[in-house]
């Protein structure tokens, strides 16, 4: 996740330098305001090779954060106090990382801070309908069924990205072991037959000689082509990191064929499952509107999505500003609209929600039974234009023989 260094102005008065990690610009700034800081400047903090190779030491495990969230609802639910409940946690709590979290929530909660803001101290660490539940179920002292309704969104999101990668895992060792394939019949496979094509006093086809300048082309400078490639992939994986690339980054994205659809139902699955969350929990629509656009991983259409804010803020029904964006199907806001109506909104969310879930897991069966073989004749048919190439001056000098 890159850093932002802001020169921002204190509730103190003083003026200081801060650093925020977030996703992009936006995001940073808006957690700035949220600590009530007033912003001068900005500037992207520029990240080490070594950062950019592997992730961050920092990032948090889903499972742990599934699990921890898991025993603290079985705790709350026996009736044990927050603090008591924390100390059982840390005594089992396998990640460092995790574990100095939350001794640090433990402490501050115990210095009389409420968990949710505990949370919302780490920033993006955590996600930000997490922190804004709490909040909710604090409020209300229905922390209990606050956790419950997280906990099934997490586990909701966490299955449907794991179906994601699974369907594409297959396909993806194929591409990955054909092209090596390829690779290795480039860069040495055809340079034994050019040996042996040498002792002939003959001229080879267009078509091989062709092959054989690409085959030595990459194999004598295998090291500035990797490298060249190697670059490309920090370059595309910095610019994608920018907030205007990150948005190109994702509007492509959208456009790959099939792979685009499955993206944009997952985008406004989040939408809708953290959405109805927020509001069972009790937060207010416009704060619910703001949190759940933010959970959407896609930031162009989180971006529309958070568009319609100040549309609901002015009384707009959230179905007709939703209307309004394109974002999602006709079937979904007549759904919405619904659920306003009748005062059943929570409910048609998580309706909309499931719908988008059956949607995404059909779609990607199909997908599957379609990649696959579309895979295996691409890459069938590189292999046999390759067979081709170098074997053709064979049949071409036992013609010429005979």
């Amino acid at each position: 996740m890159p850093s932002f260094v802001f020169r921002v102005g204190t509730p103190d008065g003083d003026v200081v330098e801060r650093e925020i990690r977030a996703n992009d610009l936006r995001s940073a700034r808006e957690e700035a305001q949220r600590q009530g800081l007033h912003v001068f400047t900005v500037k992207r903090r520029s990240r080490p090779l070594r950062t950019m190779l592997r992730p961050s030491r920092k990032a948090l495990s889903t499972q742990h954060f599934l699990l921890f969230n898991q025993e603290l609802l079985a705790l709350v639910r026996a009736g044990l106090p927050i603090i008591h409940s924390f100390d059982l946690m840390l005594e089992r709590q396998k990640s460092p990382r995790f574990r100095e979290i939350l001794t640090e929530v433990r402490d501050k909660v115990k210095a009389g801070v409420a968990i949710s803001d505990a949370f919302a101290a780490y920033g993006n660490l955590f996600p930000p309908i997490y922190s804004s539940s709490l909040r909710a179920g604090e409020r209300s002292g229905d922390l209990e069924g606050v956790l419950r309704r997280f906990l099934r969104y997490q586990k909701l999101i966490v299955n449907l990205q794991r179906k994601v990668v699974g369907a594409l895992i297959y396909p993806a060792v194929i591409v990955a072991i054909s092209l090596a394939m390829v690779l290795v019949m480039l860069t040495v496979v055809i340079p034994k037959f050019t040996e042996f094509y040498t002792g002939f006093d003959a001229e080879l086809p267009l078509v091989t000689r062709m092959l054989i300048a690409l085959a030595f082309t990459l194999r004598n400078n295998i090291v500035i082509w990797a490298a060249v490639v190697f670059g490309l992939y920090l370059a595309v994986r910095r610019w994608a990191e920018t907030e205007s690339g990150g948005m190109l980054f994702d509007s492509l994205k959208l456009r790959i064929p099939v792979v685009g659809d499955v993206l944009y139902k997952f985008a406004i699955l989040q939408f809708t499952q953290s959405l109805g969350t927020l509001l069972a929990g009790g937060t207010p629509m416009v704060p619910a509107i703001e949190i759940a656009s933010e959970s959407i991983t896609n930031r162009a259409i989180s971006r529309r999505v958070h568009a319609i804010v100040q549309r609901v803020r002015e009384g707009e029904p959230l179905w007709r500003s939703l209307d309004a964006t394109g974002v999602m199907s006709d079937l979904a806001v007549e759904m919405i609209k619904v659920g306003e109506s009748t005062g059943a909104l929570v409910e048609m969310l998580t309706n909309v929600s499931e719908f988008y879930d059956e949607e995404i897991e059909s779609t990607l069966s199909r997908m599957v039974s379609l990649i696959e073989p579309i895979i295996l004749v691409v890459l069938g048919g590189i292999v046999a234009g390759l067979l081709y190439a170098f074997y053709l001056p064979l049949f071409e000098l036992i013609s010429v023989q005979r």
